[in-house]
């Protein structure tokens, strides 16, 4: 799977420095918060869309990182390291300004990116923030108990930043139960907790580990992952079906279900995922209209990723909720959200032109192993049409690849022509 260390954390970083172009005299200015695969996208499609505009990209980081293979690399000290990209060098190769900052929030009213240091203004804004996690759902309440939790119970599935910690982590363990859950749906790369759960079940039998991993799962077992988990890993792995985390107790180290209470002597827990909180602060959150409550993610349209709550802005990538009646959210995954970039910079660009906008379908590739041994793996596709009465319809397509490490190479080598 790929995981991206950039994807949105630009909401915890200090300082400020403006790099590289000048501010052109432009009547225009768009901005793009969050260097993630989306945020990437839009800018370098926007400088070639609105040459005269000012395109401002802006991150609390130095450069993008995209860690595919990171769920091998946890366990193994040879497998495949990050892919790095400097914003300041990727800024001056497709002509728009990096900003490295920290966003406090967006004042919508004023059409201000407000930053630790200064005011940004802004004609159009793409957000693409990521996500959040929802600690609180499962009892962690305050500072001090999250930060305990990261540093002992946390799975790092929406920070790439703490998987250094978390390898740590697993060098230390010796034995005993090792619990670890898929979060409920939607989350960020659908397949990745299921096949970290493989790869730790393939660890434990070859290190021959006195250890049993407890998976806890509230969703339907990926069909890609069903023959690993339950039979291939059978003696290493307890599954639990269609079972949700209520309450996690860090004294006690236990997890408890709607059914169980759980010990365990290790961790790796994600919680449910929201859109990020900028997100929230901004007050572009979709509210649900049969309950009438927020429904925790971006209020935009299946095709045309304008908030529905404020037309100068655009969300994209993770953050987006709902989008379809027939099959919910679109799969939050690296190559989705760039899609979405590049589709919001063409509908941002014929908004400032006037002109016609051809409309686009995002699309999604993702490559995975669905099991532990040999060198293959599997290509998931997801591809979008418009039915007839304007319902957009998904079709997702599964081929085996005889190896994964040039298949996923050749598949970032295609999207970087792009923006990388």
């Amino acid at each position: 799977m790929t995981f991206s260390l950039r994807r949105r954390h630009f909401l915890l970083a200090s300082g400020l420095a403006s790099l590289h172009l000048p501010v052109r005299a432009a009547t225009v200015r768009v901005v793009v918060l969050g260097g993630g695969w989306g945020g990437l996208s839009a800018a370098a499609r926007l400088r070639r869309l609105l040459p005269q505009a000012d395109i401002v990209l802006i991150d609390c980081h130095p450069d993008f990182v995209s860690f595919s293979g990171s769920n091998a690399w946890l366990l193994a000290p040879d497998a495949s390291q990050p892919f790095v990209r400097e914003y300041a060098a990727l800024a001056g190769r497709y002509g728009y300004r990096f900003v490295r900052g920290s966003v406090r929030g967006i004042d919508r009213a004023r059409q201000l990116v407000l930053l630790d240091q200064e005011e940004m203004s802004y004609d159009y804004l793409i957000l693409g923030p990521g996500i959040r996690e929802d600690f609180a759902a499962w009892g962690v309440v305050d500072r001090e108990m999250e930060a305990r939790f990261r540093q002992t119970c946390w799975a790092s599935m929406d920070d790439a930043h703490a998987l250094p910690s978390l390898k740590q982590r697993l060098a230390r363990f010796e034995g005993g139960a090792l619990v670890m859950n898929i979060p409920p749906l939607p989350y960020r790369c659908p397949p990745a907790p299921y096949e970290r759960a493989v790869m730790l079940a393939a660890w434990i039998k070859a290190r021959r580990l006195p250890a049993r991993l407890i998976v806890i799962d509230p969703n339907p077992l990926m069909p890609l992952y069903r023959r690993p988990l339950l039979e291939t890993f059978r003696d290493q792995v307890t599954y639990l079906d269609h079972a949700h985390v209520r309450q996690l107790d860090l004294t006690r180290n236990t997890v408890s279900t709607d059914v169980d209470e759980i010990a365990f002597d290790a961790a790796l827990l994600s919680p449910p995922q929201q859109a990020a909180q900028l997100v929230w602060d901004a007050g572009l959150i979709r509210t649900n209209p049969q309950s009438g409550q927020a429904d925790a993610w971006a209020d935009v349209g299946a095709l045309d990723f304008r908030s529905r709550l404020d037309e100068r802005i655009w969300v994209i990538g993770d953050a987006v909720g709902m989008v379809s009646s027939l099959f919910g959210q679109y799969p939050k995954t690296g190559h989705l959200a760039a899609s979405m970039g590049r589709i919001a910079a063409a509908q941002v660009a014929a908004a400032i032109s006037g002109q016609h906008y051809e409309r686009e379908l995002p699309e999604s590739v993702c490559h995975v192993q669905p099991d532990a041994a040999g060198a293959s793996g599997v290509r998931i596709e997801t591809r979008y049409r418009e039915r007839g009465d304007g319902f957009l319809m998904q079709e997702v397509i599964q081929s085996r690849t005889e190896d994964y490490s040039q298949a996923w190479a050749e598949w970032l080598a295609r999207l970087a022509d792009d923006f990388l």
